[in-house]
């Protein structure tokens, strides 16, 4: 199996989005992000049903930097507990898996 995932990171302004996008994208730990807004999100926090208008981040990595993307967004996110939730890419485009790697490998120069 390959290691390239998408990782799923809501946030809760664009603003918030676009500077952890921006920020792991400097970082190389992710080759790119798609920002979606108009994500509404149903959860049970603290013993209450929340409701809450949020954006939702995905974003194309290899497993291996998963970790420091976490840590990265834990830092920057204004939740207690943001979500951060990887899923295997079974199948892709070779040439983009291919970039995926060479964006986010630390040989990447300029990509």
């Amino acid at each position: 199996m390959s290691d390239e995932i998408v990782v799923y990171i809501t946030a809760s302004s664009s603003e918030e989005a676009e500077d952890i996008s921006r920020k792991l994208l400097e970082d190389r730990l992710i080759a790119c992000a798609n920002i979606i807004p108009g994500i509404v999100s149903l959860f049970r926090w603290k013993g209450e049903i929340c409701r809450e208008n949020e954006l939702l981040i995905i974003a194309k990595s290899r497993g291996a930097l998963f970790n420091d993307i976490v840590g990265l967004v834990k830092k920057l996110h204004s939740y207690t507990v943001p979500e951060v939730i990887a899923l295997p890419i079974i199948h892709g485009s070779e040439d983009y898996l291919r970039w995926v790697r060479e964006t986010t490998g630390e040989s990447a120069q300029g990509s």
